[in-house]
């Protein structure tokens, strides 16, 4: 961690996606000078720990993962289990904490916003939850648009351009698109893949276990609806997976459709070590090399919130599949293509059913053909997620603003 004496800056976050980012700009923060530590009001802010940045308060994990609001029953669920008893709890520690500091940040939705509001510091907000792209005009909910037109808020950061031309009309207050932290943590093909004659297409099954178990047991099962001549041996897969999923996951997952779990020789430098097979079909296997998947695939199939943001800032086109949730539901799909725009598809028919897959594997082969995608995927990566540096350009705003 890098130690400094200038202003002390308290983050706040609620969510993985939001950790991200928040760790990110945190980052930047700190290499311009400031002292920052971060409260993480959902899960336990490992990315902010990654990197470095001290955790203030307890943190808790829940099967949720804070996207039970989505459904009525995710949400008696959260309230049963105590997640939104300690999601206030760790809110009104986050307000209290900010006190020892010169400034807030915001990283999220309306519950860092209030937060910051009632700690009456000066605050910033990175809005990165809400954009209008959503519905064509943002609604904030209450109490945040009156929030963030206080006074205390020195400046608010939206997540498109879109949204800071609305968000300044509705506000009557400046609001910045200074681009989107969470990209600059893919930035870095650190160790590329091995070269390919052929596509290779990456799966992104997320990131929260159990789901993430449940989407590879649907994309697996997908892959084995792509045609026998025409996509099987002419398509490289790889997959990205966090530590959390174990070699025991795997055979219980694979073992249910037929996929054998094996070892193979890394060919050269950066080759994965395992693989899952079927047939003529390889999966590659990569655990922590989420971005190194993302540079090295042509295609991602991507069952995920942030990342799949991530992808398509790199002018990836992403191809989704809905499933169960908690979190990758229909309706969070759906919500996906409003606000990323033409870069995303999504296979017709019910979610986890036969019909679906079968239009995934359809889709997977058109795109990968498609010559006009590079293109359209170039403008929705301009248009809805911006240039790569967004952490510094925030930091250096947030650090003039407190002057």
């Amino acid at each position: 961690m890098i130690r400094s004496h200038g202003p002390r800056l308290l983050l706040v976050s609620n969510g993985h996606g939001e950790d991200l980012s928040g760790a990110r700009l945190g980052q930047a923060l700190l290499q311009l000078g400031a002292h920052v530590v971060s409260c993480p009001l959902v899960g336990h802010g490992d990315p902010y720990k990654r990197l470095g940045i001290p955790v203030a308060i307890a943190t808790r994990s829940f099967p949720t993962h804070g996207m039970g609001y989505q459904t009525l029953g995710g949400w008696f669920q959260e309230l049963g289990n105590g997640q939104t008893i300690h999601g206030l709890q760790q809110s009104i520690i986050a307000a209290g904490l900010a006190h020892g500091h010169d400034g807030v940040v915001a990283v999220g939705d309306v519950v860092p916003v209030v937060v910051a509001r009632l700690s009456r510091r000066p605050a910033f907000c990175y809005l990165v939850a809400y954009s209008s792209h959503y519905e064509g005009r943002l609604r904030l909910p209450w109490p945040c648009g009156q929030s963030l037109q206080s006074k205390r808020f020195l400046g608010v950061f939206s997540r498109d351009q879109a949204t800071a031309t609305d968000l300044s009309a509705q506000l009557q207050r400046k609001v910045e698109f200074l681009g989107n932290p969470f990209l600059d943590a893919v930035g870095v093909n650190a160790v590329p893949l091995p070269p390919l004659p052929h596509p290779r297409v990456g799966l992104l099954p997320g990131s929260r276990l159990p789901e993430a178990l449940n989407n590879l047991a649907l994309m697996l099962g997908m892959l084995l609806h792509l045609p026998q001549q025409q996509g099987r041996g002419a398509l490289g897969l790889a997959a990205a997976l966090v530590k959390d999923i174990t070699i025991d996951h795997l055979q219980a997952v694979g073992a249910q459709q037929g996929w054998r779990l094996q070892r193979q020789s890394p060919r050269c430098p950066g080759a994965a070590a395992m693989e899952l097979a079927h047939g003529s079909l390889r999966v590659e296997l990569y655990w922590g090399r989420f971005a190194d998947v993302l540079h090295g695939s042509q295609l991602l199939v991507a069952m995920a919130g942030t990342a799949t943001e991530q992808a398509v800032g790199l002018e990836k086109p992403v191809l989704q599949m809905p499933g169960a949730g908690p979190q990758f539901t229909p309706r969070f799909a759906e919500a996906q293509r409003r606000l990323l725009g033409p870069a995303v598809f999504c296979g017709m028919g019910p979610p986890g059913s036969m019909a679906n897959a079968q239009d995934t594997a359809r889709l997977l082969l058109l795109l990968l053909r498609d010559g006009d995608v590079p293109a359209i995927c170039l403008h929705t990566a301009h248009g809805r997620i911006g240039p790569q540096g967004g952490s510094r350009a925030m930091a250096q705003a947030i650090l003039g603003g407190l002057g």
